[in-house]
């Protein structure tokens, strides 16, 4: 029956003497477990002698050192304390809650504790190291402050694991690292660290905020406000997650805005929607790149090519892996026949896309750019590439009177050569573009010296007499320097 009588009925039955004695028990037991391993026994053990003998500090030493090794810190720095407190002499007692204070990243606290181990027993080597753990903590504590200020966020994660190094179950610093590695775009990394965090303790203001500012940077921005909205309502004057939320929200509706107005044809009104959008938080990478490129899209239907690749640039800068952009800057570069950039940009899409459309898109920069290491005939005529044929002929018959050698026999030698070589490129010009067949493979980028034409031989005069009709089918006629008059048979 006895064994079925609760412990606090059980030990008013018992005198001091004998509860002691039992509580002794139960220490001995605990100690036994302890050795195995067993923390769990051990700290019900430890907890019944406690029940008998609530004023003895040994026994809460005991239980702190087992909560210690049950990663328990909080619960192991109340026992720890509980017991200098019963006994201010009791060493073991001073070092545990030093210990305490040092993992969970109070070095201030830990310190003092380790300083009156010292005045205990002045050689205890342990509470020395400790306290030189203590200060370098503190030293990382303000090194990290200054690097947050100055956004040297490389050099706070740096300080922070330092400090993690002795204090271990700090929640502070865990999170400040999580924060300096969301904002270094280091997003995974941020959030297996506040969510370790998170599970330890669900209702962290600080691990909810990293967790949505993680979010909100990968663009991910409902989420991100649910988030928000949880720390908010864990810690109401969380001031970083306030922010966050309203610019959160405030991004969503602004990029929503331009969108809108794009959709409707109102350009001018998207391009400064985007704008405005781009200047709520520079901090937010993805979502800028993704603005970026959607104002570099409207300009581009504004004409405003130069910006739009700008902007364009703006974005690879801010996500190097946003091929969106690229193909959008690409676009830019073969409106404004910039071939050579173009396909830089296409072979960076196709390497990591490898894709038939972007494949076709690459081949087709590739053989702009080779087109455009050509003779630009239509360009030598002055003529659009839809020219038609009467087009054609009217622009060869303007330029070969206007750079025929005879108009300008009277003009220097340097003059004359320029003339002359001008006269020829427009023959050359004109006898691929009057000819289907040359025409066609000259505007597929084909290399027409492959095709048996030798512009090298080629006789401008021969296409010039047959255009004309041959002698006598037109005439110069000089009525004073440089004034030609041509009269036509």
């Amino acid at each position: 029956m006895a064994a079925d009588v609760p412990m606090d009925v059980e030990s008013e039955l018992m005198s001091d003497e004998e509860m002691e004695r039992e509580a002794e028990v139960f220490k001995e037991r605990g100690n036994s477990f302890y050795v195995k391993k067993d923390y769990s026994e051990a700290f019900n053990c430890y907890t019944k002698a406690i029940d008998l003998c609530p004023k003895n500090a040994s026994f809460h030493g005991n239980r702190a050192a087992t909560l210690m090794m049950l990663s328990r810190y909080r619960e192991a720095l109340e026992d720890s304390q509980h017991a200098v407190r019963l006994d201010d002499t009791f060493m073991k007692g001073h070092l545990r809650e030093g210990k305490c204070h040092l993992l969970l990243g109070n070095a201030m606290a830990a310190i003092r504790s380790f300083q009156k181990v010292l005045e205990l027993e002045p050689d205890n080597a342990q509470a020395q190291q400790e306290v030189k753990n203590a200060e370098a903590i503190l030293e990382y504590e303000k090194l990290a402050e200054v690097g947050f200020e100055k956004r040297d966020f490389r050099m706070v994660v740096y300080c922070m694991d330092r400090a993690l190094e002795s204090a271990s179950a700090c929640h502070r610093f865990k999170v400040l690292k999580a924060e300096c590695l969301a904002l270094l775009g280091r997003y995974s990394e941020a959030q297996s660290v506040a969510s370790d965090i998170l599970r330890m303790d669900s209702t962290n203001g600080d691990a909810l905020y990293v967790r949505g500012l993680c979010l909100y940077y990968e663009d991910c921005i409902d989420k991100a406000v649910q988030f928000f909205m949880q720390a908010l309502r864990m810690a109401p004057d969380h001031e970083k997650a306030r922010i966050a939320c309203r610019n959160a929200k405030a991004l969503k509706a602004k990029k929503e805005e331009g969108n809108r107005a794009f959709k409707e044809g109102n350009y001018e009104g998207a391009y400064d929607l985007y704008t405005e959008a781009l200047t709520i938080d520079p901090n937010n990478i993805k979502t800028n790149a993704k603005l970026y490129c959607n104002r570099a899209t409207v300009g581009s239907k504004l004409k405003k090519l130069e910006q739009a690749v700008e902007d364009c640039t703006k974005a690879v800068k801010l996500d190097e892996t946003y091929i969106k952009a690229y193909l959008r800057r690409a676009q830019c570069y073969m409106d404004t026949e910039m071939y050579e950039e173009a396909v830089r940009d296409y072979e960076k899409v196709y390497q990591t896309e490898k894709t038939k459309e972007h494949k076709n898109l690459l081949k087709n920069a590739q053989l702009e750019l080779k087109k455009s290491k050509r003779k630009d005939y239509y360009k030598v005529l002055g003529v659009d590439k839809s020219a038609t044929d009467e087009e054609i002929k009217k622009a060869y018959r303007k330029r070969a009177l206007m750079h025929h050698p005879d108009r300008h026999s009277s003009a220097s030698p340097e003059v004359q050569k320029e003339e002359e070589k001008k006269f020829k490129e427009v023959g050359e010009a004109f006898s691929v573009l009057s000819d289907p067949k040359k025409k066609s493979r000259y505007d597929s980028g084909h290399d027409l010296e492959e095709d048996g034409m030798d512009m090298g031989d080629f006789d401008a005069n021969n296409i010039f007499k047959a255009f004309f009709g041959g002698p006598g089918g037109f005439s110069f006629e000089a009525s004073g320097p440089g004034n030609f008059f041509f009269q036509f048979g």
